[in-house]
Parts: C-alpha cells; structure tokens; sequence
C-alpha cells in the first residue's frame, strides 16, 4: 500500500484508489443500479439514480479534508475503470473507524474488495494512527465476511434480526481488528 498525501490517492498491486469526481456518477448509477447491490447494502437505494450517486459524493472531499471519513473510488490501476467503492468513517473519540466497500456485481469474485479492504486498513492504522477498525455485513451475505475476514478482522458478534431490508429482518455479524494486531 503506498498512499499519496498530495493525490489523496491510495495504490496496490493492481489498483488505484482515489477520491470520486463528479464525472464519475454515471458510472456508480450504472453498478448501483443492479438489485444485488441494493440486497447486500445497508443505505444504497433501488432503483438506484444520478441524482442518488451526486448527492451521495458531493461532501466526500470535505470529509476527508475534515477527517470525519474516507471515500474512495476503487479503480483499475492501469485502465482507470472504475470496480466500486471503499469507505473508513473516522470516529476521533474512540480512535476507529468503520470500512464499508461495494463492488459493481461484473466484478465479484477477482479479490477487488480484497485488495482494496487490506490498504484502506493500512491506511487507517500507518496514516491515520487508529486504534481499531470494525466492519459488518449482512448474515445473507457470508461473501462480505470472507472479504472482512482476509484483513485480518476477527468476528465479535452476532446480532440477530437486527436491521430490517425489504420487510424482512436480516442478521448482523461484526469484525474488528486492533493496530497491534497487525
């Protein structure tokens, strides 16, 4: 992971994160716009609009200048091409931070979340000097849980029936990993 101050940008082996540009809500609309995203996400709407992806990234930079959180674009190192998205709230009273990531459905499965969860954890603990970062997922999503657990997060809890999607309630399993631990 080598993240540029100045770009506000954050590389891996084969990716590029970075901050969104307004440019680019045509493409999240695209990716966001697909059911299986909706069904595994928490706060994304469906049908999912322009408007929706706008509104969603018109305070990104002024939060991460603020460091009240991180946004970024997962992107294609070499191409640009944009996978999806990665998150780090920044909680400065207790010196963590939650990591939330989608990718577009066309790129499950080639370790995109993966690569991307691993630098924005690195990045929370070698630049931002966090104690912890936590992260959740949807008991009807085990494949989120893979990618949390391949950061080296270690699953805290369980909670049962505790947020409703679509009129019916979906289970909650909590990781967390501590800078010493890594």
């Amino acid at each position: 992971m080598q993240y540029d101050r100045a770009d506000k940008t954050i590389t891996t082996e084969r990716l590029k994160l970075r901050m969104f540009e307004k440019k680019d809500a045509e493409t999240v609309q695209k990716l966001c716009n697909n059911y299986n995203i909706y069904k595994n996400t928490l706060f994304i709407p469906y049908p999912y609009t322009i408007e929706h992806a706008l509104t969603w990234m018109q305070n990104h930079r002024e939060h991460f200048d603020a460091d009240k959180g991180y946004e970024f674009a997962i992107t294609d190192k070499a191409t640009g091409e944009i996978f999806g998205a990665i998150s780090l709230t920044h909680d400065h009273r207790y010196h963590n931070g939650e990591l939330g990531y989608w990718i577009g459905e066309a790129f499950w499965g080639k370790g995109y979340a993966t690569e991307a969860a691993k630098a924005l954890v690195q990045f929370a603990f070698l630049e931002k000097n966090f104690h912890k970062v936590y992260a959740r997922h949807f008991g009807s999503n085990p494949a989120s849980g893979r990618v949390i657990e391949k950061t080296g997060m270690t699953r805290e809890g369980h909670l049962r029936d505790h947020v409703m999607k679509d009129d019916r309630y979906e289970d909650l399993y909590y990781y967390g990993i501590l800078q010493k631990e890594i």
